[in-house]
């Protein structure tokens, strides 16, 4: 099997040596936007390669997420670069599920979600509630959350309230946006927010799972700014946990529709959190809503393709109430269902998928190679 090192993403950072089928794991770095961390990615990258070579199985590839402005991948490009070995772009949540089906040594094609909060897609927009199907290197989207859009761009999943204000104006219902958040953020705040929703300006679209957490926890009051990562889900997450353990036969909130280009829209789910008398019901209604919607999109799509395997990946799944939801939903629907290893299911565990997918692209080039070296001339 190919010698291949790759090195994480961003957050949670970890670096992961693939060598004779197995892997050997850097330190955790942490999150790359800390200087220290960036150096340490650096001696572990040397040092892992310096394993390798101990081994006499040199590196042959290395791996990265997509984002070109990622520390990791501007260091995996120029290590690259300097042995003469492909740098391997993986896409974030491909990386993810690729991660679960090495983990788990599965074999032949699976279907996955991968939910976060954010990765770069294919497009160029932040993805973070993904429908894919996987077989070796091969990948393809088949489907995903509505996106929404980012009034602020990266400020948005600092502040909740602005993906909540997104979803009102999403809704038809932006008149709302200044009554509702001017007492917490001010009004010209407000104001501003709701222009660049009119105008489309600095509002990029995504898909991501984290972000529609935050538009419920904000839409909710339960978390309208952040200081810690994940702040306002886990708000969300506890008070749907209190509501179920009064009662655990909660419905899911109705509403969620699935459109056939594959987007799964949570918006007529979520605009019943606003109006919404009984939070923690509300917040319980959302979990079952949302785990349901993305299991039937994953069963549809496993049955058209004959698929009997699946695979949950991605930081959301820390959610006990997401995942067991999901998990109990797929297994009645008569599916295998995996998950991540002891490196979790955040970011701290990705780098062994982007690893997997550059070892199959490897072994899929040399192969062949082997059948134009071996074939007959015409």
């Amino acid at each position: 099997m190919p010698s291949v090192l790759a090195v994480g993403a961003w957050l949670k950072n970890a670096a992961c040596l693939v060598l004779d089928g197995r892997a050997h794991w850097s330190p955790a770095h942490g999150d790359l936007g800390d200087p220290v961390a960036c150096a340490a990615l650096e001696a572990s990258v040397q040092a892992l390669l310096a394993q390798a070579d101990a081994a006499g199985a040199p590196v042959q590839a290395i791996a990265h997420d997509l984002h070109p402005d990622f520390f990791s991948t501007q260091l995996a490009m120029a290590t690259a670069d300097a042995l003469g070995v492909p740098a391997v772009g993986v896409q974030h949540h491909h990386a993810h599920l690729a991660a679960v089906v090495t983990e788990h040594g599965i074999d032949g094609p699976v279907v996955g979600l991968a939910l976060d909060g954010v990765g770069l897609g294919t497009d160029g927009t932040p993805w973070g509630g993904e429908l894919l199907w996987l077989d070796g290197a091969r990948w393809e989207r088949l489907g995903h959350l509505q996106p929404l859009a980012l009034p602020g761009g990266d400020r948005a999943a600092r502040e909740p309230w602005r993906m909540a204000a997104s979803a009102l104006h999403a809704l038809g219902r932006a008149d709302e946006i200044g009554p509702r958040f001017a007492p917490v953020v001010g009004e010209a705040v407000a104001a501003g927010v709701r222009q660049m929703l009119d105008k489309h300006l600095n509002c990029p679209m995504t898909s991501s799972a984290g972000r529609w957490f935050d538009a419920a926890a904000a839409a909710l009051g339960l978390c309208h700014h952040q200081q810690d990562e994940a702040q306002a889900a886990i708000a969300l997450e506890q008070a749907a946990a209190r509501a179920l353990s009064l009662r655990p036969d909660l419905p899911p909130l109705p509403g969620a529709v699935q459109h056939a280009d594959g987007r799964i829209d949570l918006r007529p789910v979520l605009a019943q959190l606003f109006d919404a008398t009984d939070a923690d019901a509300a917040a319980a209604g959302f979990h079952l809503a949302l785990a349901d919607a993305l299991s039937v999109a994953l069963i549809t799509a496993a049955r058209q393709r004959g698929i009997r395997t699946a695979a949950l990946g991605g930081g959301c799944f820390v959610n006990r109430i997401l995942c067991e939801r999901t998990v109990h939903r797929l297994v009645d629907a008569g599916l295998a269902v995996h998950l991540p290893g002891p490196q979790g299911c955040g970011d701290a565990g990705l780098a062994i998928g982007q690893a997997w997918v550059a070892v199959q692209q490897l072994k899929a080039s040399q192969a062949h190679n082997h059948v134009e070296e071996t074939s007959p001339c015409a």
